[in-house]
């Protein structure tokens, strides 16, 4: 349903090494690189992310993201990537019945302090 999404991260290059981690095990990478943002997704940039407007030291503002994993083997992975390169666990791989019986996500914080999450909806 969505075009795209962009976040502002106060530090493109390390936010860029997270994503292309945590992004490589759904299927996703760069696709474009324009003016200080980059592009991902699987077939088209989808997922963008910039630099903060504004002098330096401004913070960038909490969001929430969540990727389509195909599998839960893929959720399990981008946990893994995601604590490979130092991120926050938020809330580890499982299952989450308050949202439905099938719904199973992975939870982290990016270098900006987003919270970012994988989820596949299908049955086991």
């Amino acid at each position: 349903m969505l075009n795209h999404v962009e976040i502002q991260t106060a530090h493109v290059p390390a936010s860029a090494a997270f994503y292309d981690a945590v992004l490589a095990p759904l299927g996703a990478g760069r696709r474009i690189e324009h003016q200080g943002r980059i592009g991902y997704g699987d077939e088209r940039p989808e997922f963008w992310i910039g630099p903060v407007p504004g002098p330096d030291g401004s913070r960038a503002r909490e969001s929430h993201l969540a990727f389509t994993a195909s599998d839960r083997s893929a959720v399990d992975a981008f946990h893994t990537a995601a604590v490979a390169v130092g991120a926050e666990v938020l809330h580890p791989p499982k299952v989450w019945p308050q949202y439905h019986d099938t719904y199973y996500a992975a939870f982290v914080r990016d270098p900006d302090g987003n919270n970012i999450e994988a989820v596949c909806e299908r049955p086991e």
